[in-house]
């Protein structure tokens, strides 16, 4: 398809680039990404469980390169602030040639520092339905009629900046793939992590029995599973009341 661009013309294809042998999986879960980096995927979500199950065909990555539908000579895709200030922004009308290219079933997200906190509900949520896709900002940010246009969910992974959108992304598909079914193997292992429960993860031990003069709590040996379940919660219990007194306010409220 040819995409006309005042006297000039590129050519971009329809067919999302993946990563599973050039081939659409038809059932798998699918994230399509918008960036002017694509080259930076799958990066870590190409290692370990999730490498694994990308190769298996358990989820499936595509990426639109963002730059391919600048303007001019240069494929700009970004400009001045309107009323002046610091910084570029990505335009609204580039990035919606991007969106309109093709985009993967379910929510378009876009990463950003103002977005709603991402959190183990919205990776559950994510994890159930089809896919998603990812806007992937840079600079100041992205022109506020693209995402009013698009209806795109602003998502933030926390209080701070990053150069881009990137980082975030991963973070976020990193948290959701390690939901679908078969990637951790050991289902029972996202239940009793941080955040699944409403609490955070108790302390873990493992061999040798002793390190350092530093020995495993006893319960943990005693082969009382009732013991070791309520051991653990109550460490839970007290990490939350400690480290997050947000989370435990919600956990206390609604126990």
């Amino acid at each position: 398809m040819a995409l006309s661009h005042g006297r000039k013309s590129i050519r971009a294809t329809m067919k999302p680039r993946s990563l599973m042998d050039g081939e659409e999986l038809v059932n798998a879960w699918t994230t399509r990404i918008i960036t002017l980096f694509p080259d930076t995927f799958p990066g870590v979500l190409g290692a370990s469980l999730t490498g694994k199950a990308l190769k298996e065909g358990k989820w499936q990555l595509q990426t639109t390169d963002l730059r391919l539908y600048g303007e001019g000579k240069h494929r700009n895709v970004d400009d001045t602030p309107a009323g002046g200030g610091a910084g570029m922004v990505l335009r609204a009308d580039i990035v919606g040639r991007a969106i309109e290219a093709g985009r993967a079933p379910g929510p378009l997200l876009y990463m950003s520092p103002r977005g709603i906190p991402f959190t183990q509900a919205m990776a559950r949520d994510l994890a159930r339905g089809p896919g998603c896709t990812i806007l992937c900002g840079r600079f100041e940010g992205v022109d506020e009629r693209a995402i009013q246009h698009y209806g795109m969910q602003e998502v933030s992974i926390g209080d701070y900046v990053l150069t881009g959108g990137e980082l975030a992304a991963q973070v976020l598909l990193d948290a959701t793939i390690r939901l679908l079914p078969g990637v951790l193997g050991n289902e029972a292992s996202a239940e009793e992590e941080s955040h699944s429960a409403g609490l955070l993860e108790h302390p873990q031990y493992t061999r040798p029995a002793e390190w350092n003069g530093r020995t495993i709590p006893e319960v943990l040996t005693s082969g009382d599973h009732g013991k070791v379940a309520r051991w653990r919660k109550e460490q839970a219990e007290a990490l939350t009341k400690a480290r997050r007194p947000d989370m435990w306010d919600r956990y206390d409220s609604e126990d």
